[in-house]
């Protein structure tokens, strides 16, 4: 890391590399803008466990998308339309990151709060076309955690 991807296929094919790296009780924030590949990176780790790429989708509206892999249970946060923490709260958020299954978090920042210690952060940044630079986060550079305590 970093890495910079040309194509969705790219990034996805990323997603498939850092699987073999991730286990259960694993979380994984996924930290850029829209359209920084988020969810490509997301589809492509399913796709190394298991789920079917077409069965992974934004789970903008749903808020959490629960996918049977072929070894364990990989939960797909979106954090985006949150407003307060309470309201992750009201998902059980306990059951998901601290469960038996692999977290995947997009706009972790809407829940830094809440986030384990172990959490394993990557920025995505759009660097034009389709281009996206995918790097592992520093301590220094995670955002404030107070960002959206009541």
């Amino acid at each position: 890391m970093p890495v910079v991807t040309t194509t969705a296929a790219e990034t996805e094919a990323l997603g498939r590399r850092l699987a073999a790296r991730l286990a259960p009780g694993d979380v994984v924030a996924l930290y850029g803008d829209l359209g920084a590949g988020k969810t490509h990176l997301a589809k492509g780790i399913c796709a190394a466990l298991g789920v079917a790429p077409e069965a992974v989708t934004s789970p903008t509206f749903a808020l959490v998308h629960e996918y049977a892999a072929d070894a364990f249970p990989v939960f797909h946060i979106d954090a985006y339309r949150l407003e307060r923490l309470d309201e992750f709260f009201a998902l059980g958020y306990e059951e998901y990151f601290y469960g038996d299954g692999l977290c995947l978090v997009e706009w972790p920042e809407k829940v830094e709060a809440l986030l384990p210690a172990s959490t394993f952060r990557l920025r995505l940044d759009h660097l034009g076309g389709d281009r996206r630079a995918v790097s592992a986060m520093t301590e220094d550079e995670t955002p404030d955690p107070s960002a959206m305590l009541p």
